[in-house]
């Protein structure tokens, strides 16, 4: 009898959407297609960032009521 298992784990550990973004924005910065300053290239880093502080926020607000 042959008892070979086969254990089959996949994980997705990819770039993700904001990842891809910013590589695009910086791409389209360093070959002057866009003319944004760095602030606003680098913004889906730090709007994404922004957005979890403030859930975290309101949810810590809403628990303690």
């Amino acid at each position: 009898m042959n008892n070979n298992r086969v254990s089959s784990s996949s994980s997705s550990s990819g770039i993700g959407f904001v990842g891809l973004l910013t590589i695009v924005f910086i791409v389209l910065k360093l070959v002057n297609v866009i003319a944004w300053s760095w602030f606003w290239v680098l913004s889906p880093m730090w709007i994404g960032f922004i957005i979890f502080i403030l859930i975290i926020i309101l949810l810590v607000v809403l628990y303690s009521i």
